[in-house]
């Protein structure tokens, strides 16, 4: 059934991914439709979410935010289709990453460098970075799909960018066999996820509520002599991206536990209070509380 589902699945999505750009948000102004009216997709969690995080904010704001949301929401996915046919000069024209000398910088003072970033504006494109001219090995780490065929498909869609993927089990290991055989990498995480366990979290605060945080990224910078570093994406206008690369720490064991992590969670929230529409809120971000 599942195989079925795909391969039904398949050339839709293909046939969306080659749509001129202004018939391509056409049909994502058609998904939003669907989405916020007819399936109200999370709308509960988007709700409890956006209140507690901007208690301060009237019912009237709060719906304004919820709609430009959704509406941001459907356009990611469809860009991430889109990814299936995108040109590389395309790409590297909507989506433009403004300071790519500061990794380059990285890449020559540290043994590799992690770039932490949160579920905001176009994180899918930036796995773009490969079409850049840097000269580390780019890996971006991804959570992996139980549907096999739809596992393919998203790895498909992430490595046209150029980048390798590897799944969140995959992480240590290559860091490490990558660090002993002295292979300088840059790897690309989504830093903001809720962990499943709470036993290696650490908690942080985060839009005003008490976060547990995941501390993978600083743990793993502090053992292999990493430097992090903050990407800063900004969605200038539908369908163009900027991207500011901001370093956390070039010598990470100079930090205090966690605080390179409050640090990053610090950065995220200034942007997402900017501009509160572009961060994925369907996630049960804050479903942990501390014992």
């Amino acid at each position: 059934m599942k195989k079925a589902v795909f391969y039904f699945a398949y050339p839709i999505l293909w046939l969306v991914s080659i749509l001129p750009f202004p018939l391509f948000y056409l049909v994502s102004d058609f998904c939003y439709v669907i989405v916020f009216y007819l399936v109200g997709y999370r709308k509960k969690v988007v709700r409890d979410n956006l209140k507690k995080s901007f208690p301060e904010k009237s019912i009237s704001e709060l719906k304004k935010i919820e709609k430009k949301f959704y509406k941001h929401m459907c356009d990611m996915f469809l860009e991430m289709i889109k990814t299936l046919s995108i040109s590389k000069k395309q790409l590297k024209k909507r989506f433009i990453y403004e300071n790519i000398e500061e990794l380059v910088k990285f890449e020559k003072e540290c043994q590799g460098a992690i770039v932490m970033c949160g579920h905001y504006a176009s994180y899918e494109w930036a796995t773009a970075i490969n079409f850049y001219d840097t000269h580390n090995k780019a890996y971006a780490i991804y959570k992996k799909i139980k549907n096999k065929q739809f596992d393919k498909l998203v790895k498909d869609i992430r490595a046209n960018l150029g980048t390798t993927l590897i799944n969140s089990k995959e992480v240590i290991p290559t860091m490490v066999r990558n660090r002993a055989k002295k292979q300088k990498s840059s790897y690309y995480m989504i830093a903001d996820q809720s962990p499943r366990r709470l036993n290696n979290a650490c908690w942080i605060d985060f839009m005003g509520q008490e976060t547990a945080a995941f501390t993978g990224s600083e743990s793993m910078a502090k053992k292999l002599d990493f430097g992090i570093l903050y990407l800063r994406i900004k969605k200038n206008k539908r369908g163009y991206y900027s991207a500011e690369l901001i370093p956390l720490a070039k010598n990470p064991k100079e930090f205090e536990d966690f605080q390179i992590t409050q640090k990053f969670f610090n950065l995220l929230e200034e942007q997402i209070r900017e501009q509160p529409a572009y961060y994925l809120w369907t996630h049960k971000r804050w479903k942990h509380n501390r014992i």
